[in-house]
């Protein structure tokens, strides 16, 4: 289990979160939603250890920032909102840095490497450099070089964590969905998966569990079903947001109103 209790950040004088709790499962994808500025990137860097936080985090039992660097890195593995090379690796050189992390060396490590640009469907890439690559592409090597990192969903230590920030704010629709996909397989095979979204309709469609966020705290916790609702989006988002049913099996379908649009056109309509 993630546990995360009593949490609060502070950025200068400012808190960004007001000391608030959450758990996730592994086994399960749990969704960080929220508005911008709600503090969702801020929480997965919280828990993760990357930020100074008060209250207590337990990975498995353990507090991360307690863990030595190389026990964290063979716990979870983080993609970040934003990656950026100063050098010139070449895509298979940054997706060995995963592998190696995680104690994979020489062919070993290279043959995990490639494993992963193949699960996201980069194989034949492993020469090119980072640099070269569109933003979607570097995205999808990025989720890689985690996976190469925790490729085994369950270690000796027990399950393994993946930590992804907007993982598919860059990508097109095909690759969306075949990055929730990952995340969705990861957790079937017993690993933990923590994401910060924003598409609504994705984490209806793959999330487990919600956490909702509101101006640094908790607005609603729990099964997708039980969070994604029209009223209480709308309050959190500020806009009317439409949740239907559809398809069979059942899906939640998430959809933005653009209720002023709609208003002006009537008025022209009118007028």
């Amino acid at each position: 289990m993630l546990e995360a209790h009593d949490i609060t950040v502070h950025l200068g004088k400012r808190r960004i979160l007001h000391g608030l709790s959450l758990a996730a499962a592994p086994g399960e994808v749990t969704v960080i939603l929220g508005p911008n500025g709600s503090g969702k990137t801020t929480l997965l860097r919280a828990v993760t250890g990357d930020v100074p936080a008060g209250g207590r985090i337990a990975l498995d039992g353990a507090d991360p920032r307690r863990l030595r660097p190389w026990e964290l890195a063979r716990r979870r593995a983080v993609l970040a909102q934003f990656a950026r090379l100063a050098f010139p690796f070449t895509v298979l050189e940054v997706v060995r840095l995963g592998a190696e992390a995680a104690g994979e060396i020489g062919a070993a490590a290279a043959a995990r490497a490639r494993a992963a640009l193949a699960r996201v469907d980069l194989a034949g890439y492993e020469g090119r450099l980072y640099q070269e690559l569109s933003g979607g592409e570097q995205a999808r090597v990025q989720l890689a070089r985690a996976l190469a990192q925790v490729w085994e969903p369950k270690g000796p230590e027990g399950p393994r964590w993946l930590f992804l920030d907007e993982p598919v704010a860059s990508l097109d629709v095909a690759h969306q969905l075949q990055v929730m996909e990952i995340a969705a397989d990861y957790a079937r095979q017993g690993g933990g998966v923590i994401a910060v979204m924003h598409d609504l309709t994705l984490t209806a469609l793959f999330a487990d569990r919600v956490v909702l966020l509101e101006a640094g705290r908790v607005a609603a916790e729990g099964p997708t079903a039980e969070v994604i609702r029209a009223d209480r989006l709308a309050r959190v988002y500020g806009c009317r947001i439409d949740v239907t049913t559809a398809g069979d099996p059942p899906r939640l379908i998430v959809t933005p109103v653009p209720e002023r649009r709609g208003a002006a056109a009537g008025a022209r309509a009118g007028g």
